[in-house]
């Protein structure tokens, strides 16, 4: 049953059962069979103290793997959450998002990449991972260098772990990076070719994983460390970070490619979302805050005067 809820979502739950244990000895009541009372009146006094909408529906979820009983589809749990929302709605995120370009003409400046250090490399490789595929940090931390088909056109990189989006009799993830000759100092293959041939003589024995820390000792990269790269990257190309976090590049790159004209279809299965998925055009297409022009995609926004 445990095997079923990944690590993520159980350090997620852990707040709820905290919270609901709390709870329960304060009021006296049975911690695993609480009549339904009980658990309005801790949801109402979450949402009394300041929690989100999403927040408590997140409480839900967790109470429900807790104590079972359909908590989730009951009539009275759904009107609860249903007035809840009223009273205070959920907003996007993000009412627009930044700019790619920004971005790529700063690490456009890192270049020759043999030229650079390690640290300016990897954050390089690391962002436009991030753009081009448009996956998600845990997609990134999980790749690995067994799992890299190189050809001229460029790299397809088969994500064989287990992410947030797997489920059953659903294809695993494959990313590709092509080869943009007209962009050498953007271009995600040359900089991926580069940074397997600096990291080749730092990579410790056995370690698979392609990200690796840029200082000693050097060993692979937690999803923590690639979100820190990209925030830091984002703060020195001048992306306003109290705002935008490393997910934001989800937005950013979607939002620019839609612009630019490529196909939702596209959009959709190059980051992760299922044919039906309505989650690009409810959460992720926001207006750009610099209203660039974009040619062809994130790497072919503009020609780069070299």
């Amino acid at each position: 049953m445990l095997a079923s809820i990944s690590d993520i979502t159980m350090k997620q739950y852990s707040s709820t059962y905290r919270l609901w244990w709390q709870f329960c000895i304060k009021n006296q009541v049975n911690t695993f069979e609480a009549p339904l009372s009980s658990i309005i009146s801790f949801l109402v006094d979450l949402y009394e103290n300041g929690a989100s909408y999403g927040s408590i529906n997140s409480h839900r979820s967790a109470l429900s793997l807790l104590l079972g009983n359909n908590i989730g589809s009951d009539e009275r749990i759904k009107r609860l959450l249903k007035g809840i929302y009223r009273q205070k709605p959920s907003l996007p995120k993000y009412t627009s998002t930044w700019d790619p370009k920004t971005v790529l003409d700063y690490v456009s400046k890192w270049y020759p990449n043999n030229n650079i250090s390690l640290t300016k490399l990897t954050k390089k490789m690391t962002i436009l991972f991030a753009l081009c595929t448009s996956h998600r940090v845990q997609t990134l931390s999980l790749i690995r260098i067994s799992n890299i088909i190189r050809s001229p056109s460029g790299a397809k990189i088969f994500i064989t772990d287990i992410i947030k989006t797997s489920a059953p009799n659903q294809e695993h993830p494959v990313l590709f990076l092509p080869y943009f000759a007209e962009n050498p100092s953007i271009c995600p293959a040359r900089t991926l070719d580069d940074y397997l041939i600096v990291t080749s003589r730092l990579r410790p024995k056995g370690t698979d994983n392609l990200l690796l820390t840029h200082k000693k000792p050097y060993k692979k990269a937690s999803s923590q460390t690639i979100s820190r790269w990209i925030k830091q990257t984002l703060a020195e190309s001048g992306v306003d970070i109290t705002i935008f976090t490393a997910h934001s590049t989800r937005h950013a790159f979607t939002s620019a490619a839609a612009c630019s004209g490529a196909c939702i279809d596209t959009i959709r299965k190059t980051a992760g979302w299922s044919t039906y998925s309505m989650t690009f055009a409810k959460f992720y297409n926001r207006p750009l805050t610099d209203e660039g022009e974009f040619a062809r995609s994130v790497c072919a926004i503009s020609r780069y005067e070299q």
